[in-house]
């Protein structure tokens, strides 16, 4: 019985580690991932975007994995979808 207890009391603080690692870093990243696919499959014309190339666009058609958008007032590009980084929200500047 104390044998068992004291296997037990090893394991502990690896447990208290593992469960500090998830709720700090695991669950957030997981969180802030899920926030980015919902991001991306509300997209939609007229978008203002921000691509990961740090290009600021706006979205002209969306298609399924595709996104066309509108770098300026003559250059219309195909991009995909995983590359826009975040969506622009009226109010916020860029």
């Amino acid at each position: 019985m104390e044998q068992q207890a004291s296997v037990i009391g090893s394991f502990l603080p690896l447990i208290i580690l593992f469960a500090i690692f998830y709720f700090l870093i695991i669950r957030p990243q997981q969180k802030a991932q899920k926030a980015h696919k919902e991001m991306l499959e509300h997209l939609t014309k007229g978008d203002k975007i921000i691509t990961t190339g740090g290009l600021i666009a706006v979205i002209v058609k969306s298609e399924e994995d595709f996104i066309k958008i509108k770098l300026n007032d003559d250059t219309i590009v195909k991009l995909d979808r995983a590359y826009v980084s975040k969506k622009v929200e009226i109010g916020e500047k860029a």
